[in-house]
């Protein structure tokens, strides 16, 4: 496929604003295209690096005379935390809005830096939706090779890049930056944690098998989190007669990095990846359609003491006095033909009484729409075209 460019759903804020993203989701193409005319500080660019990370004042004869309002783009800003100093200054003193992208805020975090004290807003890019794709989205090629730009535009060499990004987040992100004392612990761990997307996650069973302490099993997923390459789902309690379990899922931001840093990405997919794979993709559209249209709503998933499991509980209203808590419900299923034993979970939340259910959805692989007793069953890409029309939530 010849490489295009792909609009995203994301627009400017009007304000000063941190992108953050994994690597490889397009921030520094969107920055480019969206903010053209503003001057543009790429600070893996090694002479401007060594610069400013010298002499950050120079940063304001570097922009020159701009009139107040205008924009500046500083690209991989974690690279010289101490930066955000000098940019506080400008946007008080000159009036510029900046535009600041990185993989995460934690290296920021880590050195002290407070994010300009609220002068900025935080911003996530994500990989591709279907959104954004259009006609050119291909579910089946999604769930066994994930959304990543560099994956979507050059398909025939899917496996190569996701073993390449895996190796190089390692590199630059975990080793370079001195994120972690030692590799090869994480690496057991970043196996193991491939392998467990879209599960509940035991951190004594990791730690057991990754022979890592139990401590650095939240260190590292602490650090997946704060790098967003993956993200917890946590247990939705309602106020109901049955015990929930409460440990969270942890999903992949993307199903064909989870193949890659499980070892997978030249093994044949099998259906019970796959499975998980078309879960993370619906969560991936959830997050992306809530964030872009700023729903804001909390997303969970539901389990009981029993195995019941509802793939994904949208609260559209927390609870309040004398009120009930609004929920929708989701089931993911990967099957061309639908059973409605799938649909027992969501009923028996329904008539528990301790919630109001807004809506009942079920998705699957098949082809035919449904309507039982007020449960839509809908194709997966019926779905994903109603959940960005605002239908959904």
């Amino acid at each position: 496929m010849k490489e295009v460019y792909i609009q995203r759903l994301l627009r400017v804020p009007s304000r000063s604003f941190f992108l953050f993203g994994p690597r490889g989701v397009g921030k520094t193409t969107w920055l480019r295209k969206v903010l053209s005319k503003a001057p543009f500080f790429d600070l893996l660019e090694p002479s401007l690096y060594l610069e400013l990370s010298a002499n950050p004042d120079r940063l304001e004869a570097m922009i020159g005379d701009l009139p107040n309002g205008s924009w500046v783009v500083i690209d991989e800003i974690q690279k010289i935390p101490h930066l955000l100093d000098e940019v506080h200054r400008l946007i008080e003193l000159r009036g510029w809005k900046f535009a600041l992208s990185g993989s995460s805020a934690r290296k920021l975090r880590r050195k002290g830096t407070n994010l300009l004290g609220g002068r900025a807003l935080t911003v996530n890019l994500d990989t591709f939706s279907y959104k954004e794709l259009g006609s050119i989205f291909d579910l089946e090629f999604s769930l066994q090779w994930g959304l990543l730009p560099y994956v979507q535009l050059d398909r025939e060499n899917a496996a190569d890049i996701l073993s390449s990004y895996v190796n190089t987040y390692i590199k630059e992100e975990i080793n370079e930056e001195g994120i972690v004392r030692r590799l090869p612990p994480f690496l057991r761990f970043l196996n193991i944690a491939g392998q467990l997307n879209g599960q509940q996650i035991n951190g004594q069973n990791i730690s057991r098998e990754a022979a890592v302490p139990r401590s650095s099993v939240d260190v590292y997923f602490s650090i997946l989190e704060d790098t967003l390459l993956g993200y917890f789902l946590p247990a939705y309690r309602p106020r109901a007669k049955v015990r929930e379990q409460l440990r969270s899922k942890f999903y992949w931001f993307d199903p064909g990095v989870a193949r890659a840093a499980a070892g997978l990405v030249y093994d044949p997919i099998d259906r019970l990846w796959k499975g998980v794979a078309l879960e993370s993709l619906i969560y991936h559209e959830l997050r992306v359609y809530n964030l872009t249209s700023r729903k804001n709503r909390a997303i969970y998933f539901y389990r009981t003491s029993s195995g019941s499991e509802i793939d994904f509980i949208i609260e559209t209203r927390k609870a309040r006095p004398g009120l009930k808590p609004v929920i929708i419900c989701l089931e993911v299923k990967l099957a061309e033909k639908w059973d409605r034993r799938w649909e027992r979970a969501m009923r028996s939340l329904n008539e528990s009484g301790r919630v109001e259910v807004e809506k009942m959805f079920g998705v699957y692989m098949g082809k035919r729409t449904y309507f039982f007793e007020g449960i839509t069953v809908l194709p997966v890409q019926q779905f994903l075209e109603k959940l960005h029309q605002g239908a959904i939530f």
